[in-house]
């Protein structure tokens, strides 16, 4: 039930609600703590002993590739791909970082779904496999891997979608009015000046006006804004939901567009050394976004909100989530091969016939003579598989104790 007016969560109690609800998604479920563990999984990492981590050349990489920051993705001209949808831990580093955050994403989500350990290993010969072949010179993913029927449906819920679907999803109605309740919260006056600015600011309008369907020239003005309680590790940030109506100059023609205001903070991830990134956060997200994800990149601007650099995009009804909470044994391993090969594309595009080349050859010379999945991503692997587990029920164990104080 919606939040009455009387109890909607105020401004100045934002902070202490936000951090409850982020100790209470990360303690549902191991697969979820994951996902909101981007600055544990470093500290894992550079502290785990199983084996050495393969160095790559230094390219644009996600920083946080698990799962649930992939999925379909529409251009300015409505074409839908499969793509890397969040960036905000974007760096130029080491592109062996994204095969292991994705590599334990899914091998979490498999022991999620009761999937035998004989299973996990499957899964990550299969990441490996479709990895690599992104960087044959020819490589297509549309035609040269199968796509799985989770993949195609998520595709198909995608290139469906409409105005309606996308407000019915994200704001739970389809006039241009967001409902404060559970996801939406009230804004203070100093945060709906500045999204009221940075909305008919240039950069902003030419974002909200580059789909054919909109006029260049039109007037751009902000209808609505709310604080959006959005995604696990974003809580407690500034990440706010807008909508606009883009306006004909003879009004003619009005259509609508929600917006997606979000704040630009530090990365968790570790930079490679002698590489220059933009200052401002804004811009490193952007820039990491155009190299990663195109379709996305080229739908970014940058904002400030309350003196803090935001990024903004407007949300597509096709630009959706991956949802793999629940996995069967042989969908798991196609879907991480056809997940690997993405991110795989993500990272060749970005190297020269000869980095390539040389890339691929280091992964093949890492691996096992007796197994397909190399030992150093499997050991990786079960080494931070078994730290997560402590983490996450040590965190459960913190959150029962403080309910418990709270009652």
């Amino acid at each position: 039930m919606a939040k009455t007016k009387r109890n909607l969560t105020e401004p100045s109690n934002r902070n202490a609600e936000l951090t409850r609800l982020r100790n209470l998604k990360m303690a549902e479920s191991s697969h979820r703590y994951v996902r909101g563990s981007t600055e544990q999984f470093y500290q894992w990492l550079e502290s785990s002993k199983a084996g050495v981590v393969p160095m790559g050349p230094p390219v644009w990489i996600c920083g946080d590739c698990h799962v649930g920051n992939l999925g379909p993705i529409s251009n300015a001209q409505g074409r839908v791909e499969i793509q890397i949808r969040d960036l905000d831990h974007t760096v130029i580093g080491n592109p062996a970082h994204d095969l292991i955050r994705l590599a334990l994403s899914l091998a979490s989500a498999a022991r999620g779904s009761n999937l035998p350990g004989v299973t996990t290993f499957l899964i990550m010969e299969s990441i490996m496999e479709g990895y690599e072949l992104a960087f044959a010179p020819d490589f297509d993913a549309e035609a040269d891997l199968e796509t799985p029927p989770s993949i195609i449906s998520a595709l198909r819920a995608s290139i469906n979608a409409s105005w309606k679907t996308l407000a019915r999803d994200r704001i739970a109605d389809e006039t241009p009015k967001i409902p404060l309740g559970k996801k939406f919260w009230p804004l203070q006056k100093d945060e709906r000046n500045d999204i009221n600015s940075a909305s008919i600011s240039g950069e902003v309008h030419n974002l909200v006006t580059m789909l054919k369907s909109r006029p260049t020239e039109g007037e751009v003005k902000l209808l609505d804004a709310a604080y959006w309680v959005k995604g696990c590790s974003s809580l407690g940030k500034l990440r706010y939901a807008a909508v606009l109506s883009v306006t004909a100059k003879k009004k003619k023609h009005q259509s609508f567009c929600l917006v997606d205001f979000k704040e630009a903070s530090d990365t968790m991830a570790p930079p490679a050394e002698t590489t220059k990134m933009p200052k401002n956060n804004a811009e490193r997200v952007i820039e990491g976004a155009r190299h990663l994800s195109p379709h996305l990149g080229k739908r970014m601007a940058k904002a400030v909100i309350l003196g803090k650099p935001v990024f903004v995009r407007e949300l597509t009804p096709q630009d959706l989530k991956l949802e793999l909470d629940q996995l069967e044994a042989t969908e798991a391993t196609k879907v991480s091969a056809y997940l690997a090969a993405v991110v795989g594309k993500a990272h060749s595009r970005q190297m020269n016939p000869d980095q390539r080349r040389d890339w691929l050859a280091t992964l093949r010379k890492m691996r096992s003579a007796d197994l397909d999945a190399p030992a150093w991503l499997w050991r990786t692997v079960v080494d931070l598989l078994s730290m997560h587990e402590k983490a996450y029920l040590e965190h459960c164990r913190r959150y029962a104790l403080a309910s418990v104080q709270d009652d």
